[in-house]
């Protein structure tokens, strides 16, 4: 716990489940990186297959991608949410720590579930391979819980301004409560069994799921991390916010826009042709207010620039709004039709996919990561700084090596399978385009082992960390911090 004077009662604020979700956090990343970095080995060599349905592609894809995105991803924004509002609202936690820790087992006993679910073959079967329905409305209670328990510290907040990054988190913990609510809407067979149908079908379920993957970046990776990096940049760099004005254009107009973008990823099929130029258009005017916000949490280090050599948990945010400003261009880009020709289908889609993921959601987490730690365990800093470093340098060399090749690979791809011969036939066939990006995928195998061993770092780091000595200023009795520390 700890302590925080604002007027005359001091407020004990919750960290113990803070806590116990970055521990999560940093457990599930090295399990979602570890299934991934089998999976590409799998895509290099199918042998790797092994025959067995749990530990085929298709069983093992969703794991890598739940588990990188909700239990690693989602654990950090339920850590860090919970962090953020309790300082900016200079109050405790609304419900106590009995609810905040059941929200935090109830959600890890989700994300085991689902894995099994997934390797066990029991899902809904569709594009963004959602578990069964039981776990779905067991889902729903926890968001449930998870947005009373943050609204209601919002609204007994001593601080009568809300902070920007109340805000995002807000947008996060709404939108994504409407959109698995309307994804997930099916029928079960029976009540005890797994199966379910979705009261979707056709051109409409693709539609309803697009709507949901999109706005799963959108509300879910982005807006959600930009809570993260609208506290922990400015905490970190010791500076105020660029610019609270263009903070606040940068949310609403993200708000908007982003909800319409979903049928960019069904151009050329059956939706309308009227709908998918609204998705490509609205995919197109993101960019501004995409930028808009790197160029604000860019600029916040304005005066502070030299911290990027001592501090390289700094280095991780400000690399991870860097690569959020690269993949809100690359975005909008692929979502022009005449472009999604090429890039569709292809590994292209994949490299974008993990710029994202991994420089700019995995690398903001890591920079709240080094930032929280020390100030959760009452440490005076991090084990080793040297460490951090090379965390940095191994994981940026990862990824420079896995979205390169994708580039590359995809692209290679898109112009083989386009490609005809003077009598018009095609030109190559489909496994001669497989056998092409074979070198390729090996080098994206090749990145994604350093990303893991980054993280594998980053455990020994925070074990060490954890384990040291409590700094002495914490163990002076009635040590209270400054307020919004």
């Amino acid at each position: 716990m700890a302590n925080v004077t604002t007027g005359s009662a001091p407020v004990t604020y919750n960290e113990e489940v803070v806590r116990k979700f970055i521990i999560a956090a940093i457990f599930w990343a090295v399990v979602a990186f570890a299934v991934g970095c089998y999976l590409a080995a799998e895509l290099t060599w199918p042998e790797l297959n092994l025959g067995y349905s749990f530990t085929n592609f298709g069983r093992l894809r969703p794991v890598h991608t739940s588990g990188a995105i909700f239990a690693f991803g989602g654990s950090m924004l339920f850590g860090t949410s919970m962090y953020v509002v309790q300082r900016t609202c200079q109050v405790r936690l609304w419900g106590g720590s009995a609810l905040a820790n059941f929200i935090f087992w109830a959600f890890q006993f989700f994300i085991v579930m689902a894995a099994l679910s997934y390797v066990l073959g029991f899902t809904e079967g569709r594009e963004y391979a959602e578990p069964e329905w039981h776990l779905d409305l067991w889902l729903t209670m926890i968001w449930v819980l998870y947005a009373i328990v943050y609204i209601g510290t919002i609204i007994m907040r001593k601080e009568p301004h809300i902070y920007v990054a109340n805000w995002f988190y807000l947008a996060f913990i709404l939108t994504v409560a409407v959109l698995h609510l309307g994804n997930n809407m099916a029928v079960p067979v029976s009540f005890f069994g797994a199966k379910s149908y979705s009261l979707f079908s056709g051109t409409q379920d693709a539609m309803v799921q697009w709507w949901y993957g999109h706005n799963a970046v959108g509300f879910f990776l982005t807006a959600g991390f930009l809570g993260m990096m609208y506290y922990f940049i400015p905490k970190a760099a010791n500076r105020p916010v660029y610019s609270y004005r263009l903070s606040i254009f940068h949310f609403w107009s993200l708000i908007f826009l982003y909800i319409w973008a979903g049928p960019h990823h069904l151009h050329y099929t059956a939706l309308p042709d009227w709908t998918q130029i609204l998705g490509m258009t609205f995919s197109v005017m993101l960019w501004m207010p995409s930028w808009g916000g790197m160029i604000n949490g860019l600029m916040t280090l304005s005066g502070a620039w030299d911290k990027l050599r001592t501090d390289p948990g700094l280095r991780f945010s400000v690399t991870a709004v860097g690569f959020y400003g690269m993949s809100t261009f690359e975005g909008p880009v692929m979502a022009i039709r005449d472009v999604n020709a090429l890039s569709h289908y292809t590994n292209w889609t994949i490299g974008h996919v993990h710029s994202g993921a991994l420089g700019w959601v995995a690398f903001i987490s890591f920079g709240a990561i080094y930032y929280l730690i020390p100030v959760l365990w009452k440490r005076d800093a991090m084990y080793s700084v040297k460490l951090i470093s090379w965390h940095y340098w191994t994981a940026t060399l990862g990824i420079v090596f896995y979205i390169t090749s994708m580039w590359v690979a995809g692209i290679m791809e898109g112009l083989m399978w386009r490609a005809y011969d003077a009598q018009g036939f095609l030109q190559y066939s489909f496994v001669e385009s497989v056998v092409a990006v074979h070198p390729f995928l090996m080098i994206r195998l090749f990145g994604g082992l350093f990303f893991l061993l980054g993280a594998l770092i980053m455990v020994y780091n925070a074990y060490k960390t954890i384990r040291g000595p409590r700094s002495a200023a914490s163990m002076l009795p009635n040590a209270a911090l400054a307020a919004g520390e």
